[in-house]
């Protein structure tokens, strides 16, 4: 599915959730994969994050959920100052932990784990730096999700503020596809968003990766 460039609001098609990622931080621009260390949002991820939930708030959401991590959680709090809503956080939002990765450049994984990361990278069942695997991800996340989505009323819109790898993951959980096959649903760039609609046969991807602008995917989903 392409990017939408605009958000306009949608009634009547039973309830949404918006899985948003969050801004850019120093080690997103250095190519450090972050996992679930707790690093802050940059001066440009606010203002990612403020662009965006200006266009967010228009869909009128109900509740917003947040990874309890800081980057992700300044990220809702940016919405939750243009709706009144409050922020739930829930550790189980937070990005997939990948033990000696984390803090890690790109370039510096490929050369110590290439074998490793080529292996995850075919959709293997890999612990990359033996953390979790993108399954347990999906264990601890999805029910999140769909715990707080219950509460919505007909039509609601559920806001999930997260991480990159955590929302491909419950993503893939929630429609179905097998975990092998994850990686073809794409990165998310900063502080864009994608779209699951509440449908007769289940949940529907109805956006992937919107935003206002293209930007370049910076993260450890690259």
């Amino acid at each position: 599915m392409s990017a939408t460039a605009e958000v306009t609001d949608r009634t009547g098609r039973g309830r949404r959730v918006i899985l948003w990622r969050h801004g850019q931080t120093s080690w997103n621009v250095e190519r450090r994969f972050q996992g679930s260390t707790d690093v802050p949002l940059t001066e440009t991820g606010v203002e990612q994050a403020r662009r965006a939930a200006r266009l967010l708030a228009s869909l009128r959401p109900d509740a917003i959920v947040s990874s309890d991590l800081q980057r992700a959680a300044d990220t809702a709090a940016e919405l939750a100052a243009l709706t009144g809503l409050e922020v739930i956080r829930e550790e189980g939002l937070r990005e997939t932990y990948a033990g000696v990765w984390q803090g890690l450049t790109h370039d510096e994984i490929i050369s110590r784990y290439g074998q490793e990361y080529a292996a995850w990278k075919r959709g293997e069942a890999i612990r990359r730096g033996g953390g979790e695997l993108e399954t347990e991800v999906a264990d601890r996340a999805a029910p999140v999700v769909l715990r707080h989505t219950e509460k919505l009323p007909e039509d609601g819109t559920l806001v999930v503020v997260s991480h990159g790898g955590t929302i491909r993951t419950t993503i893939g959980r929630l429609l179905g596809i097998e975990a092998p096959h994850w990686e073809s649903l794409g990165g998310l760039s900063n502080c864009c968003w994608s779209v699951l609609g509440e449908g007769a046969r289940g949940w529907r991807l109805l956006e992937h990766n919107a935003g206002t602008l293209p930007e370049p995917v910076l993260g450890d989903d690259d």
